[in-house]
């Protein structure tokens, strides 16, 4: 394969076993501070997906109370696979801490009573929203929490 530019299209979805959590990049700016993404995948790709209504609602309830666990968030940002979401943090480097604040953040969306921002004025598709479905998605990777640190898998 041609190396691209983007670091995900390098990486090879066939090789990796959801759900993880995986660094995909650092860049240092100009006057020292280090931006690290993380690749945080809740779905095999080209297996599964989130539906829309769910990872809408998840993405807004994640966006809003990871900031409440941490002031180093730039953003957070769902793939359009359908699949994960970028994490995106400046001058942050401890893996193991990223794990428990999105470890908090799905707890957060466990225990949610309405999906924040979830009006006309707030949200771009407002009517496009399941709190339920995005509890089950926290759910389903909250499951495998013991598993976020293993980006590759051997075939069972």
């Amino acid at each position: 394969m041609t190396k691209m530019n983007v670091e995900s299209f390098n990486l090879d979805h066939t090789k990796v076993a959801a759900p993880y959590v995986r660094l995909a990049g650092v860049k240092e700016g100009a006057n020292g501070d280090v931006i690290r993404k993380y690749d945080i995948r809740f779905k095999q790709p080209n297996k599964a997906y989130m539906e829309m209504p769910a990872l809408h609602s998840i993405e807004h309830l994640m966006a809003e109370n990871i900031r409440n666990h941490t002031d180093q968030v730039v953003d957070l940002s769902p793939m359009g696979c359908q699949t994960g979401f970028y994490l995106t943090m400046i001058n942050h480097d401890d893996y193991e801490d990223v794990l428990a604040i999105l470890e908090k953040t799905l707890q957060d969306v466990l225990n949610a009573t309405e999906v924040p921002a979830c009006n006309e004025v707030q949200c771009g598709w407002a009517a496009n929203h399941s709190l339920e479905g995005a509890q089950e998605l926290a759910k389903e990777m909250l499951a495998k929490r013991d598993e976020w640190a293993i980006v590759f898998r051997e075939e069972q």
